[in-house]
């Protein structure tokens, strides 16, 4: 719902949200989804890949045939995409058409994403979700189960290497054990001030009182 208060407000913010794995952002962003269903949308990714067990055409991705991904690189309707292990990931130019509803709409990326966005689009806000340290990465990474000792020892490697590569992210959030909504109401707390800000405010000031001709 549109706040009339609030400059520049008629449109939705692009948030971008990264983090290494086990950071917690896609906790993050489904608390955001929950918790207030009327502010935000997901991104929904496009991808090659075969889904996976539970994983719902649309919902989870769009799964299409590498043929019309590409198709749809060459007539330049991806925003941003990547490709890894072999399928393409990426997100279509059509989800951006969630903002024009007044939603903020999360994109969940990589850096490399995440760069390329804030490129084409400067007033997206990006947000890098940082654990808070490193031994609690790594005692989540462990406690998951699933992953051997030494591909626990590779995410932590990369996860290093991610942080030193953030300079395109406007903010960084600090998600605690057991304090993901914390940190959810912290990402939010950012997108509502970002509907401050005078980029966004001198747009709509121009509409309120235009120049005299």
């Amino acid at each position: 719902m549109n706040d009339p208060t609030v400059l520049g407000s008629e449109k939705g913010v692009l948030l971008v949200v990264s983090g290494a794995s086990g950071t917690g952002k896609g906790t993050v962003n489904r608390l955001l989804l929950k918790m207030y269903p009327e502010e935000f949308a997901f991104s929904v990714s496009a991808t090659t890949r075969k889904p996976r067990k539970n994983e719902k055409d649309g919902d989870d991705y769009a799964f299409i045939t590498r043929e019309e991904f590409e198709r749809k690189i060459r007539d330049g309707e991806m925003l941003e995409y990547t490709e890894y292990c072999g399928n393409y990931y990426g997100t279509p130019k059509s989800e951006l058409d969630k903002l024009d509803g007044g939603k903020n709409l999360i994109l969940e990326l990589e850096i490399d994403g995440a760069r390329n966005v804030k490129a084409i689009i400067p007033d997206a806000v990006a947000v890098f979700i940082l654990p808070p340290d490193y031994e609690t990465l790594k005692a989540r990474l462990e406690g998951r189960g699933t992953n051997a000792p030494e591909d626990i020892q590779r995410r932590l490697d990369r996860a290093l290497e991610e942080f030193r590569q953030t300079g395109c992210y406007d903010y960084f959030v600090v998600n605690p054990d057991g304090g993901a909504e914390k940190a959810a109401e912290a990402v939010r707390s950012i997108v509502n001030a970002h509907k401050h800000s005078s980029s966004r405010g001198r747009e709509k000031f121009g509409l309120l009182f235009p120049e005299k001709k």
